[in-house]
């Protein structure tokens, strides 16, 4: 019996923006069952390299595989068929703030799948209770409080059981306490739901705590992927600023910016 391939490889990754390169060959595999933290400072290139992960853009040179697809060269209904595979929590927690907490989970069920209603009802109550929200299912998003929102996202990114999460920013704005807490329940997913999870953070603590690998971006490169142990013990200068906070010098090129100005005003 052959083992299964990876869920996510990325061989070659470029991105651009206009002139500005934003991804320079990057290299990414994630295995299945694993809890992938991607890290990295401001501007590191973190939320370009989810959204290709996403087949929200196309790569401008190399290959992105999800699930063992080429997600470039998919047929719309085989894109469609893959994202039911995936599920994505959003920084924000992205709920419709006129929809219920119920309804907004219950919402990737209705637009995939042809299910009754008391099916529908049924699977997203039951998301809900494995978030810990069981019960809040009719109050509105405006009624939440920060981490429950997250929760709630988090229910509805899980409700069509996909084998693959991507968490953006799952700590953002949230207290230690409600932060240590989710990532608590990230460990408990992965394990009851046997999903791979992709969590992007800046959160030191908390990529520390739920990483099986963590890869570290800079400037559009990877700098390093290994484990928890590994990326404390790098020898690496950039590495170590992001781990000991310390800020990064910064030399301004005036000749260089001002051709660039020049070169984007053309």
């Amino acid at each position: 019996m052959s083992m299964p391939g990876p869920v996510i490889e990325v061989r070659g990754l470029d991105a651009w923006f206009g002139r500005r390169k934003i991804l320079h060959g990057v290299d990414f595999v994630v295995q299945p069952g694993e809890i992938r933290v991607i890290m990295g400072g401001s501007g590191s290139g973190k939320s370009t390299l989810l959204r290709h992960l996403l087949g929200l853009l196309r790569p401008a040179a190399g290959t992105v595989r999800i699930l063992g697809r080429d997600i470039a060269h998919l047929a719309p209904h085989e894109t469609l068929a893959l994202r039911r595979q995936m599920g994505v929590s959003f920084q924000g927690g992205a709920l419709f703030t006129s929809m219920t907490v119920g309804e907004n989970v219950a919402l990737p069920l209705r637009e995939h799948f042809d299910l009754d209603e008391n099916t529908v009802r049924i699977m997203s109550r039951l998301k809900l209770e494995v978030v810990n929200l069981g019960g809040f299912q009719d109050l509105m998003p405006s009624q939440l409080s920060g981490g429950m929102v997250k929760r709630a996202a988090l229910a509805r990114a899980i409700v069509t059981d996909p084998k693959l999460l991507f968490f953006d920013e799952p700590s953002a704005g949230l207290d230690p306490v409600v932060s240590a807490e989710l990532d608590e329940l990230i460990l408990q997913l992965r394990d009851a739901m046997r999903m791979s999870i992709v969590v992007v953070t800046h959160e030191l603590e908390s990529a520390f705590k739920i990483a099986d690998t963590i890869t570290v971006l800079d400037q559009g490169r990877v700098l390093l992927t290994g484990t928890v142990d590994e990326v404390r013990a790098s020898s690496n200068e950039r590495i170590q600023d992001l781990l000991n906070r310390r800020p990064r010098e910064v030399e301004v090129d005036v000749d260089e910016y001002l051709r660039r100005l020049t070169e984007e005003a053309l």
